[in-house]
């Protein structure tokens, strides 16, 4: 079991870089909190740790957040692995909270995640108020639930790509994509640069609103 606020070893969230080295990022996200959403089960556990660290080491506070209280249970694929203590519930959330949001992904934590009312009540809420969404693998099924993806680019895991569709987005093969205030990869190999984008973005703050496509512009 593993401490999601806590330094700790390779298998949990801290950064295993040398105290110096550390040291030396810059502390863009200080002041700021940042929900990371998901299911008490099946998440792909890369997708949450790396980002959560990333988060960390930029100075951010990262808080998770799942429908049940206690612990959520990630795997590594189909393999468990550790499990994380809950910070708050879904019921407890509501987008002023919060500076941003991440959604790691983890087919059965995305699917499962989608279906609790409070979540998507969450997910709705922050996407009125254009905070910065990390989105990864699986995980932009729930914006699809919380009808937030017309007109928006993203991508995802392959297998997301006609649902993203059928949601009103229009699907990207990239590493990572930025639209706004989404940032999306498609799966654990695409970390690296998830996290790098996802930090510059949560320092962004709020996005300005997208232009209605169907309105007229401002003379």
């Amino acid at each position: 079991m593993t401490r999601m606020g806590v330094i700790g070893p390779l298998t949990g969230v801290g950064s295993t870089e040398a105290p110096s080295r550390r040291s030396a990022v810059t502390k863009t996200l200080d002041g700021k909190r940042i929900a990371f959403l998901v299911a008490n089960e099946g998440i792909e556990q890369a997708e949450l740790t790396e980002p959560w660290r990333a988060v960390q080491d930029a100075g951010g506070t990262p808080e998770l957040v799942a429908p049940e209280a206690g612990r959520v249970r990630a795997f590594n694929h189909l393999d468990p692995a550790d499990t994380f203590p809950v910070d708050r519930t879904t019921r407890e959330v509501r987008a002023d909270d919060y500076d941003g949001l991440v959604l790691p992904g983890g087919v059965a934590n995305a699917d499962e995640i989608r279906t609790d009312h409070d979540a998507v009540r969450f997910v709705g809420e922050v996407v009125d108020a254009h905070k910065p969404i990390g989105v990864i693998c699986h995980g932009p099924w729930i914006l699809a639930e919380a009808e937030a993806l017309r007109g928006r680019t993203l991508t995802s895991w392959p297998s997301l790509e006609t649902d993203l569709r059928n949601a009103g987005a229009q699907w990207v093969d990239e590493e990572v994509h930025v639209d706004g205030e989404i940032v999306s990869s498609r799966k654990p190999d695409d970390l690296p640069a998830f996290c790098e984008k996802l930090v510059e973005r949560l320092a962004a703050g709020p996005a300005q609103p997208k232009q209605d496509a169907g309105a007229p512009l401002a003379v």
